[in-house]
């Protein structure tokens, strides 16, 4: 957290005000490794596929939307307040701290009793006292005033996930009469909730982002197509770099009524393992609950077999935030290279905020640095995210580079002039992870970087 203050990757929300609880800034280098990380989603899911296709609804829908979801009526979340420092926490995360597990589908009655079960063991984590009132259900709509002006009218809210989106468009995209039964459609989007206890940095915040997809199946293939995207989704993380023993998979024990199935694909975070991505095989409850409470006929007819259904839905539901946390987590560490302790990001060269930094090797050498300019902005034309580093002696620059995790650092010296007649026009290349240094010809940078 201090590392990515430190260089601009994440600041705390409101931070000169003292900060915003679940809130949280991107910095330059943030907004270029989030955007990278969409980026890969966003190419596996609909370039990687026929028949997998973008969306972007509204962050504002009809109150009857989330009505007809049951986020209304059942999307909460147990609270209890400290009666000493009167902090607002999660029931359910003071439990785990005595192992005491509370199913997310219990009444406020049957949590109550299972949290006065072991209420003497409980201490509030801000003060240490243990003085807690009731536990009470808390709604985790974000609510807005937007359209609402009267107190006649209906309540707003600022959506709590991207799906529904998907879910009140999917009768206009068929009836562009464009797509056909499997199709899928995937969205990148912000969404909003009141978390009573926002915690772990990025892994549980107020406002968020989601890399959602919902693939549209017939019934009877419902159940294969689930295991080709659970096999799916998973060899995706190395895209990512992410290593392989850092993910692993949990089933959900106890599924909602209208579930098939669902899986966890959990990330060993610095603060344990816990989910990172959901793979769910929903059923026909979404397009049905849409179809009871709009009046809409979400049936699909298949010309080839002449039935007509309400397709079922297989979801891939992905955090950005998430994943951002699970990259740099996974990419931090420390070594010693050349008898000195340094911190590197050991980013994909795809995911890195900077695929290269370009340096002259002396800024006050006006040749050097024409030179370094121009291989700056040649590769900046190829690649776009090209760093120019020319701030303290090449040491303090790579090991910069190596912290903020830019794979390759290109160094133009005399040679590259001609001081050495067989290496012009050739430049140094270092390696992030290796220190190794190459000389590259600029005719082959491109290439070589590619």
């Amino acid at each position: 957290m201090a590392l990515c203050k430190r260089k601009g990757f994440v600041f705390p929300g409101s931070d000169i005000y003292g900060g915003f609880a679940g809130t949280y800034d991107w910095g330059p280098l943030g907004v270029l490794l989030r955007q990278h990380v969409v980026d890969t989603w966003v190419k596996a899911m609909t370039w990687g596929h026929d028949n997998v296709f973008p969306i972007d609804s509204s962050i504002f829908t009809a109150p009857e939307v989330w009505v007809a979801s049951g986020h209304v009526s059942g999307f909460n979340d147990p609270l209890v307040i400290c009666l000493e420092c009167h902090s607002k926490l999660r029931a359910d995360h003071l439990l785990e701290t005595v192992d005491v597990v509370a199913d997310e589908k219990m009444s406020e009655a049957q949590i109550n009793e299972l949290f006065d079960s072991v209420r003497d063991k409980l201490t509030c984590p801000v003060c240490g006292k243990k003085n807690f009132g009731p536990v009470v259900q808390k709604n985790l709509m974000a609510t807005s005033t937007l359209g609402k002006l009267t107190e006649e009218d209906k309540d707003i809210y600022l959506r709590a996930e991207t799906a529904q989106g998907i879910y009140i468009n999917y009768r206009n995209v068929l009836d562009t009469g464009m797509y056909q039964i499997p199709f899928g459609l995937a969205q990148v989007g912000k969404a909003f909730r009141n978390e009573i206890s926002p915690r772990q940095f990025l892994f549980r915040k107020r406002e968020f982002e989601q890399m959602e997809m919902q693939y549209f199946v017939k019934p009877d293939t419902a159940s294969e197509v689930y295991e080709q995207w659970r096999e799916e989704r998973m060899a995706y993380y190395s895209k990512l770099g992410i290593k392989s023993e850092n993910l692993r998979w949990k089933q959900h024990d106890n599924l909602v009524f209208y579930a098939k199935d669902a899986w966890d694909i959990e990330y060993n975070y610095p603060f344990g393992w816990s989910e990172l991505e959901g793979i769910h095989h929903r059923g026909d409850y979404d397009l049905t609950q849409h179809q009871t409470h709009s009046g809409v006929d979400m049936t699909y007819f298949d010309e080839s077999t002449k039935e007509r259904f309400i397709p079922y839905v297989i979801e891939t539901s992905v955090g950005v935030d998430r994943s951002v946390l699970a990259v740099l987590a996974d990419a931090y560490d420390e070594d010693e290279v050349g008898g000195s302790l340094r911190t590197v990001l050991r980013f994909h060269k795809d995911i890195a905020p900077y695929r290269a930094a370009v340096s002259p090797l002396l800024k006050n050498k006006p040749e050097l640095v024409e030179k370094a300019k121009e291989i700056y902005h040649l590769l900046k034309a190829e690649f776009g995210n090209i760093t120019f580093d020319d701030n303290g002696n090449i040491g303090k620059r790579y090991r910069r580079q190596d912290e903020i995790g830019t794979p390759y650092c290109i160094t133009i010296d005399f040679d590259t002039l001609g001081e050495n007649p067989d290496l012009l026009d050739t430049v140094t290349v270092r390696n992030r992870d290796t220190g190794e240094q190459l000389r590259v010809r600029i005719s082959e940078l491109v290439n070589f970087i590619k």
